[in-house]
C-alpha cells in the first residue's frame, strides 16, 4: 500500500494524446542596426526623448509578444554582423538577447549586406513554409564585403523575404556629445539613410520598405509586418496528458481497506 501510495504522489501521466493547433509557419530573424548613429534622440516615448536603439528595443519587444508559434532569432550588425540570438520559440530567452543588445559590442559602420547574409544563413535550410527578414537600419552601407543588393539576391534565391526599415526623422538630428568638461551634450548632426538602397532590398525579395519618422511610425510599421506575415499551419502537438495516478491510488486504498479488516480478525498479526 505504501509503494502504490509513494507511486500515486509522483502523479505518473501519459503523453499519448495528440491535439491539433494552428500555427503561422514563419520563421522571423529581426536584423536591428547598433551603430554609433543609432545613439541619436529623436524619438520619444512615455514622454521623453530617447534615443533610436532604446525604441526600438521597447517596440521589437512588443512585435515578439504579439507572436506565439513562430521562431524567431536576432542578428545585430554596425561594421560586421553577429547573431545575437539563433532561431528560437523560447522567447524568453530571445527578449533577454534583445535587452543586453546594446550599441559599442562591435566595431562601428553599417554592414547591411553582411547582415542580410546573415541573416539568410539562419533561415535558408529552415522548412518553415514562409522566411521573413526584418531589417531596421538609420544609415548606408559602409562596411563589410558584401554588397546589400548582392546579399538580397542571395535571399531571393532562398524564398526569403525582406521587409526594411529606415529608422530616423529627416534633416538635422540631435546627437549626444562630451564638451570640454566631459558633460554630455546634444549636437545638431545629419544622419543619412540610404532609401533608395533599402527599397531596392525589400524589392527584390517580394518584401516592403518603410520610413519610420517617430515612435509611433515606429511601432504601426511592426504592426503592419506583424499583421502581413499570417500563415497558418496545422500541426501536431503532443500537449495532452493522461493522469494515471488514480490506477495507483484506488489499489492502495483497497489495500488499506483489507490490512484494516485483517486487524479484527485471528489473521491481524504474522505468526
Amino acid at each position: 500500500a505504501i509503494a502504490l501510495c509513494i507511486i500515486a504522489l509522483a502523479r505518473p501521466q501519459q503523453g499519448n494524446e495528440q491535439t491539433k493547433v494552428k500555427t503561422e509557419g514563419i520563421d522571423i530573424v529581426l536584423a536591428v542596426d547598433i551603430s554609433g548613429s543609432m545613439l541619436a534622440e529623436d524619438f520619444e516615448m512615455d514622454g521623453k526623448r530617447q534615443n533610436r536603439l532604446y525604441v526600438v528595443k521597447q517596440v521589437v519587444k512588443d512585435f515578439i509578444n504579439k507572436r506565439s508559434t513562430d521562431p524567431i532569432g536576432l542578428v545585430v550588425f554596425s561594421a560586421h554582423a553577429y547573431t545575437q540570438c539563433p532561431l528560437t520559440l523560447d522567447y524568453g530567452i530571445l527578449l533577454q538577447f534583445l535587452e543586453k543588445t546594446e550599441i559599442g559590442l562591435l566595431e562601428d559602420g553599417t554592414a547591411i549586406g553582411s547582415a542580410i547574409a546573415s541573416s539568410v544563413d539562419r533561415l535558408r535550410n529552415t522548412k518553415a513554409q514562409s522566411k521573413v527578414i526584418v531589417l531596421l537600419t538609420d544609415g548606408r552601407n559602409n562596411s563589410g564585403q558584401i554588397d546589400p543588393l548582392t546579399a538580397a539576391e542571395l535571399a531571393q534565391a532562398f524564398d526569403i523575404k525582406i521587409y526594411t526599415i529606415g529608422a530616423g526623422s529627416k534633416g538635422l538630428v540631435p546627437y549626444p556629445a562630451r564638451d570640454l568638461f566631459g558633460n554630455k551634450v546634444m549636437r545638431q548632426v545629419k544622419i543619412d539613410i540610404d532609401d533608395e538602397c533599402l527599397a531596392e532590398i525589400a524589392n527584390i525579395t517580394g518584401g516592403r520598405y518603410y520610413r519610420a519618422t517617430d515612435t509611433e511610425s515606429l511601432k504601426e510599421i511592426y504592426q503592419q509586418i506583424d499583421a502581413l506575415e499570417k500563415t497558418e499551419t496545422e500541426i501536431t502537438h503532443y500537449k495532452e496528458y493522461k493522469e494515471l495516478f488514480h490506477y495507483f491510488l484506488l489499489p492502495a486504498f483497497g489495500c488499506l481497506l483489507i490490512e484494516l479488516c485483517l486487524k479484527k480478525t485471528k489473521l491481524r498479526k504474522i505468526p
